[in-house]
């Protein structure tokens, strides 16, 4: 017989998730950045997102706005003659775990800047977790001068985190109807991996679950960290075999987006 879909649980009660990012913190000597190295080569959202950015914000000049900053991991691929600007909510503390003494942080809708005044807006795995999207485009398209350019990455497959603050998913038509008559043109989409890349990602994220211990009792974690350690054969494979698939472009199904646009 058949259970019905009232026979599991409802994700709007008791739903608790503590995954967190890896916190790249300044690197001022090699063994750190040999680490966050590591962590991005683990981390294959993390590692997709700066394979991208690395080759496209070192070019970006003038004023550049990163929106929903966090603790400003990207920081470091902005060139020395760019003026960087951090900005975040008022509640990144209390929903996310970020703060900075470096950022601006802001309540309502409105940024902190005034229009027309930045050449470049960044917006790195922020848009799932605002509510008012349209409304978020709009702010994008006033701060930006005409001509000026949005750098944005979103998720794709990822897990849903930061529960309950995380909404969408966007696909490459969903960005072109949110960015229908915004001000903003010459929009661009790429995807991060690929489907090799998701299905090696998929098998790592079920290897992590097992060997991760928050809040859980020590009889119940101990057979499912066991567990992990005998699928450690298997998510070794997997974490090279996910790099090396990078080299293939990606189309439906991927990792994520990094998505390029300009003021018109």
């Amino acid at each position: 017989m058949k259970a019905s879909p009232e026979s599991r649980p409802n994700l709007l009660q008791g739903v608790a998730e503590n995954w967190r990012p890896p916190r790249y913190r300044r690197l001022s000597s090699s063994g750190q950045r040999f680490r966050a190295a590591f962590l991005r080569f683990l981390d294959l959202q993390s590692g997709t997102i700066w394979r991208d950015l690395s080759r496209i914000l070192p070019a970006e000049k003038g004023k550049i706005l990163d929106v929903g900053c966090g603790l400003r991991p990207y920081r470091s691929l902005i060139a020395t003659d760019a003026t960087y600007l951090g900005i975040d909510i008022s509640g990144a503390q209390k929903h996310f775990g970020f703060q900075s003494p470096d950022t601006i942080y802001y309540a309502g809708d409105r940024w902190p800047v005034e229009s027309g005044t930045i050449d470049c807006v960044l917006c790195v795995e922020t848009l799932e977790h605002v509510e008012d999207s349209r409304g978020f485009v709009a702010e994008i398209s006033r701060a930006l001068r005409p001509g000026g350019r949005v750098i944005i990455t979103v998720p794709f497959c990822a897990r849903w985190h930061f529960v309950p603050h995380d909404y969408w998913r966007f696909t490459p038509s969903g960005f072109a109807a949110l960015f229908a008559n915004s001000g903003l043109g010459d929009l661009k989409v790429y995807a991060r991996g690929n489907q090799l890349t998701v299905a090696c990602y998929k098998v790592m994220a079920v290897v992590f679950s097992l060997l991760s211990k928050a809040n859980r009792r020590l009889d119940r974690w101990l057979p499912r960290a066991l567990l992990g350690i005998l699928s450690l054969p298997v998510f070794l494979p997997a974490l090279l075999l996910a790099n090396l698939s990078l080299c293939v472009p990606g189309t439906v199904d991927c990792l994520g987006y990094t998505v390029l646009a300009r003021k018109e």
